[in-house]
């Protein structure tokens, strides 16, 4: 009797899926799924398992289709464990919304403001606007990853939210703080950003967006002095972030060089290695909310003594005393080194210390305004021309060797190109930027914070410190193939800009030199994902001009959209604090772009004349989770492989390219069989439109030669491109991703 039940529930859940998904032969699947139940007596679990397992084990590049099959399947599991949780009808999937917000506050897993911020009868017309209809818009994989990764669960791990009400907490926590009469509209627009798939918040604001635990924003970025307090003050600061979810870059350009003086005494400093050393371990030991080890990059200087200890940190051969295989490297370099590593010239290399002893400045301090000449090129020269000045001379093709070995070894150092990110900084009348972050998509202003005066009173130790620039990291991502599809971009980056500042008001981050910065500048990161699926849609060869020519045009509009949605909300709100001087104030932003058209002209005026809300505007992250959960391809990157598999702890899940068919393959080449030069030529184009930076990645075979990937790199800088992310060998272990950054 209880197998014949399985089989009639089995049955009627087929018949379901079957009605939904008329284009897809059923046969096999049903025939496998009978004849196990004919000889096993088997549980709800274990028919969910037999189902779900069944319909998975049929994606492929031929059948992309019966991934939407295994998501149904998966979704009727997670609407019965929620129900079972929620003691709720698990005919009807979803709830009370209400019941579930007061259920999860009174756990102490919501924050109590959504009930303080919300009447319940505004709660239950937000209930009218959730669409359970929504989450079959979700591949298997991507509902797989929702459930797993950011559902609100039980202390006890019993799933109780559903996809669904998770994006309406976030347009809930997003949207709490604007005006009463245009709130519930503006969250129900919010909403339908978020459920179509047409954007993703990153994944700090995925998981804990309405929770009384961890922040909201993405990333950070801290700039070290060359000070004991500061490197140590700096490490507690990069632990705290760490624990609250924050993927960190530091800049650790300013710290003396191994062999330095301290204090007088010759040849007493240990360099910057020990102190890498440091961070490594705080990486590994402060992990973030319990999910995964700290992640943490740092850069340095290509000019810095200790350069060649540093390329060497990541590799997996000599001293394991001077490696910290858990720390990501970047090298900030300035065009000058390019120059010389082209002709084969001579390079020398400084200890910050002693430049600011002997020159009474500091060389990180400057960059070149224009290319081939400019300030840092006149104080480099008069630094290596200096006689009381030490220096190293090496040919600069050697560090760039040793770059290469290391990048075709662990993926890294990241690529900072210095003078340009500098020369297209909005704004520089406030600050320098020294490095990027995490994932090489951020750049903004930065600076150390300072100990000025520690002092006892009454019986209390007093700490006064002057606040530098510490970088946060607001980010979200357009899905392009869905949005541009759908012609949705200007509506739905109107409601994103909005999400994007907000964000901004209403984290709580618990160093206070970062708060200070991100009020102060404003800064945001609006990027994109999807890219590869939408050249696909469109039947656009990756290695077109066509696909250059469109990149360059798309991403034109995004950034015409993005910064007159800023301007919008800078007319409602205020534009942010540094504006005046700024290159959005003075309209240099506009003519450095060579924006001429009718429309950009009106709108630099509407800027210079009322403002803009927000310093920094765009970047474009990596976001491969968050794409995987929309069902699109990362960021701007081309596909792997048309079909691969997601390894997971017990099994291996396939998963094809997005929207698979006999039109798209074609469009699908992989990366490594893509010449790298045509996706240079691609991001120097997203480059001009892209205000901060993109998390670039660079793809070749495990065969390439020294000279191929010099060419790479070269064609790169001279492309104008700011940053780039991994060298992606085939060779290469796995590289692990930047969680934060994902969005």
């Amino acid at each position: 009797m209880l197998m014949k039940t399985k089989r009639e529930n089995a049955t009627v859940f087929i018949k379901d899926i079957e009605q939904q998904h008329p284009e897809i032969d059923f046969t096999d699947f049903k025939e496998k799924v009978f004849k196990i139940l004919e000889y096993k007596d088997m549980s709800i679990v274990q028919l969910e398992n037999l189902l779900i397992l069944t319909g998975v084990e049929r994606i492929s590049s031929l059948e992309p289709g019966w991934t939407y099959v295994a998501a149904k399947l998966y979704l009727k599991r997670l609407y019965r464990l929620s129900s079972d949780s929620r003691k709720t009808n698990e005919a009807k999937g979803y709830g009370s919304f209400y019941e579930l917000i007061n259920t999860l506050v009174q756990m102490g897993i919501y924050e109590s403001k959504l009930l303080k911020s919300y009447s319940k009868d505004e709660i239950d017309f937000l209930e009218t606007v959730i669409d359970p209809e929504k989450d079959r818009l979700f591949t298997y994989i991507g509902l797989l990853t929702m459930a797993e990764r950011y559902l609100a669960r039980s202390h006890q791990g019993e799933f109780l939210e559903l996809p669904q009400e998770r994006f309406m907490i976030i347009a809930m926590t997003l949207l709490a703080n604007e005006q009463t009469e245009k709130r519930m509209e503006l969250i129900k627009e919010a909403y339908w950003a978020l459920s179509n798939l047409y954007m993703t918040v990153a994944t700090p604001t995925l998981s804990n967006a309405g929770k009384s635990y961890g922040q909201l924003s993405s990333c950070f970025i801290d700039t070290v002095e060359d000070d004991l307090r500061s490197i140590y003050d700096s490490n507690t600061d990069v632990s705290t972030l760490s624990k609250n979810g924050g993927g960190i870059g530091i800049y650790l350009g300013k710290i003396r060089s191994r062999g330095s003086d301290i204090k007088g005494f010759k040849g007493i400093s240990s360099g910057v290695i020990p102190w890498m050393k440091q961070l490594n371990n705080t990486a590994v030991s402060v992990d973030q909310l319990g999910q995964r080890q700290g992640a943490i990059a740092v850069y340095l200087d290509v000019w810095h003594k200790d350069i060649f200890p540093f390329l060497d940190a990541k590799l997996n051969n000599g001293d394991e005393r001077q490696r910290t295989h858990d720390l990501f490297t970047g090298i900030c370099i300035p065009d000058l080194f390019m120059e010389q590593v082209e002709k084969r010239g001579d390079w020398y290399l400084f200890d910050p210390h002693e430049v600011r002893r002997v020159m009474g400045f500091s060389l990180e301090d400057y960059f070149d305004e224009v290319r081939g000449a400019g300030s840092f090129r006149e104080k480099y020269w008069a630094c290596v021309n200096h006689p009381d000045l030490s220096h190293e001379v090496v040919p600069a093709i050697e560090i760039f060797k040793s770059i290469m070995v290391s990048q075709l070894e662990t993926g890294t150092p990241y690529m900072f190109y210095r003078d340009t990110v500098n020369r297209q900084n909005a704004n520089h009348h406030k600050g320098m930027v020294y490095c990027s972050n995490l994932c090489t998509e951020i750049t903004q202003n930065m600076s150390p914070t300072v100990l000025e005066e520690e002092t006892v009173k009454d019986g209390k130790i007093i700490i006064y410190k002057k606040p530098g620039d510490f970088v946060v990291c607001n980010l979200s991502s357009v899905s392009l193939a869905k949005s541009v599809m759908d012609d949705v971009l200007e509506r739905l980056i109107n409601i994103q800009v909005r999400m994007l500042d907000n964000v901004i008001d209403i984290n709580e981050i618990p160093v206070l030199q970062a708060q200070i910065t991100n009020k102060n500048y404003r800064g945001i990161g609006l990027g994109t994902f999807g890219w590869h699926h939408l050249l696909a849609l469109k039947g656009i060869k990756w290695e077109s001009d066509e696909a250059v020519s469109y990149c360059d045009s798309l991403y034109e509009e995004i950034a015409y959209l993005t910064i007159k949605a800023s301007q919008e909300l800078a007319n409602e709100k205020g534009s942010y604090s540094y504006f005046e001087g700024s290159d959005w104030y003075t309209g240099a932003y506009f003519t450095k772009r060579d924006y001429t058209s009718p429309s950009w002209q009106e709108l630099m005026k509407k800027v210079k004349q009322m403002g803009i809300r927000n310093g920094y505007l765009m970047a474009v992250a990596p976001n491969s989770s968050t794409s995987i959960l929309a069902g699109s391809t990362a960021s701007i990157d081309p596909v792997f492989r048309v079909e691969y598999s997601e390894e997971k702890k017990d099994y291996k899940i396939p998963v094809t390219a997005p929207d698979l068919s006999p039109k798209t393959t074609w469009y699908y080449k992989s990366a490594y069989n893509i010449d790298q030069h045509w996706s240079i030529r691609q991001n120097a184009k997203r480059q001009r439109h892209v205000d901060q930076s993109i998390s670039f990645n660079i793809y070749v075979r495990n065969d390439i030669k020294a000279k191929a990937l010099l060419e790479l790199h070269m064609d790169a800088w001279k492309s104008g491109l700011k940053t780039t992310y991994y060298i992606r060998s085939t060779s290469g272990s796995e590289i692990e991703e930047c969680e934060s950054c994902h969005s």
